[in-house]
C-alpha cells in the first residue's frame, strides 16, 4: 500500500510540474501581448506571474526559495563584473541588487 501512494504522490507532482510549464508558457505569452498595448498593470501583472510561478517551480523540482534567492543573487554579481558596458548605460542589473538587498533589511 506505500507503494502506491508514494506512485501517487510521483504522478501528482510530475502533472504539477506540467501544469507550471504550461502557465508559465501562458504567463509568457501574456507578458508579450501587454507588451504590445500600454497598460502597465498588464505587464507587472504577467511578470509578477512568472516570478511567481517560477519559484514553485524550482521548488517542486527540489530548489527551495532560499537556493533560488542566492543564486539571483550570485547571477546579478557576476553579471554586472562581466557586463560593465550595459551597467553602465542602464544600472539596470545594479538597481535590481541593490533593490533585493535593501529589501532584505
Amino acid at each position: 500500500m506505500n507503494r502506491k501512494i508514494k506512485n501517487i504522490d510521483v504522478t501528482k507532482n510530475l502533472k504539477t510540474i506540467e501544469w507550471l510549464k504550461a502557465e508559465l508558457v501562458d504567463s509568457v505569452a501574456a507578458l508579450l501581448k501587454a507588451l504590445l498595448k500600454t497598460g502597465n498593470d498588464m505587464i507587472g501583472d504577467a511578470v509578477a506571474n512568472i516570478i511567481i510561478i517560477t519559484y514553485l517551480l524550482g521548488c517542486r523540482v527540489g530548489v527551495n526559495f532560499q537556493s533560488i534567492d542566492a543564486q539571483i543573487n550570485c547571477k546579478l554579481h557576476s553579471s554586472i563584473d562581466e557586463s560593465q558596458e550595459i551597467g553602465q548605460w542602464y544600472g539596470d542589473l545594479a538597481d535590481l541588487l541593490n533593490y533585493l538587498e535593501n529589501k532584505k533589511r
